[in-house]
């Protein structure tokens, strides 16, 4: 998978105040095609951010919004 350089820079949260597990357009951005999630070291985002993804995605997938 190859990834651009904005997304290395962080820019996937851009604008974006609150990371909410009812966004899957903006979570799906932050994993694989397979579902899995993606490393700060491909995102870009700070640690506290990634903690943020982590947990809407799991919501996320225990609503069924995600897979």
């Amino acid at each position: 998978m190859a990834y651009n350089k904005e997304e290395k820079n962080g820019r996937l949260l851009e604008g974006v105040t609150e990371v909410d597990y009812k966004d899957a357009e903006l979570l799906r951005k932050f994993m694989t095609d397979r579902g899995k999630i993606l490393s700060r070291r491909y995102t870009g985002v700070t640690s506290k951010q990634q903690r943020e993804v982590k947990r809407a995605i799991r919501r996320a997938r225990v609503m069924g919004l995600l897979r």
